[in-house]
């Protein structure tokens, strides 16, 4: 067996263990949100106006389980880019491994900023908004199941875009990407949010627009972190060894 080869297995090898610690750290995460996940369910539904209703035994089943993930993927996010980080470790310089380093609780801490602002602001909005066209109309009758599956549609993924900024960081940081590439698919990368915009939200206009704009901001923020970022690391590879 040549070199390359067992080189080859080696990072297979490392990759493998770096999967199945984060598995693993999301089935204890996963298990201990389970057993509180009654107490997290009041706490989501405390201040909700409407009565909610299940149409089956397995419905708060499902409704506990699909909460029990959401807090198992977000205690996980820190593992899995630390995770991440020491896989890819060995290919770093030493500045460039302090740097990728500062940036795990930076994904944590936009995840948390996403989910928020989904659930404090945009929820809200697109919900009343929903509501008032029943109004006086139809007899408003929600089930568990579908109210949950609703809100996770309207937070969660805002947790994972808000992480944009740190990934094009990192991945600029590690040379996969720069600004002016960035900059050069500007108009297709709108695209595509506006179409994730589309996908993510219920189909009327309001709500389209409300998260297409602070996934635009986002962008250009990523942009900017990545010219700072890459400038920075021009400078450092100019620098006198």
């Amino acid at each position: 067996m040549s070199k390359n080869d067992m080189a080859l297995i080696g990072h297979f090898e490392e990759l493998r263990k770096r999967l199945i610690i984060i598995l693993g750290a999301f089935m204890v995460l996963f298990i201990l949100a389970f057993v509180y996940v009654q107490d997290i369910y009041q706490w989501l539904v405390q201040d909700l106006e409407v009565k909610l209703a299940i149409l089956g035994p397995s419905d708060i089943l499902w409704v506990y389980l699909m909460l029990s993930f959401v807090v198992a993927i977000s205690g996980s996010i820190p593992i899995a880019a630390y995770q991440i980080w020491l896989f890819v470790r060995p290919a770093l310089k030493d500045t460039e491994r302090k740097v990728t380093l500062a940036y795990i609780p930076s994904l944590f801490l936009l995840f948390i900023v996403g989910i928020s602002f989904g659930y404090f602001i945009i929820f809200p909005i697109v919900f009343q908004f929903l509501l008032s066209m029943s109004e006086g109309v139809f007899m408003t009758f929600f089930t568990t199941e579908k109210y949950f599956t609703f809100l996770l549609h309207m937070t969660l993924p805002f947790g994972f875009l808000f992480e944009l900024p740190v990934v094009i960081m990192f991945l600029t940081s590690l040379g996969v990407l720069n600004p002016y590439r960035l900059q050069k698919i500007r108009k297709y990368s709108y695209f595509v949010l506006i179409v994730t915009a589309v996908l993510i939200t219920p189909p009327d206009f309001l709500s389209d627009i409300l998260v297409v704009i602070p996934l635009i901001f986002l962008y250009e923020c990523s942009v900017l972190l990545s010219k700072v970022v890459y400038k920075r690391k021009q400078k450092l590879n100019l620098a006198p060894q």
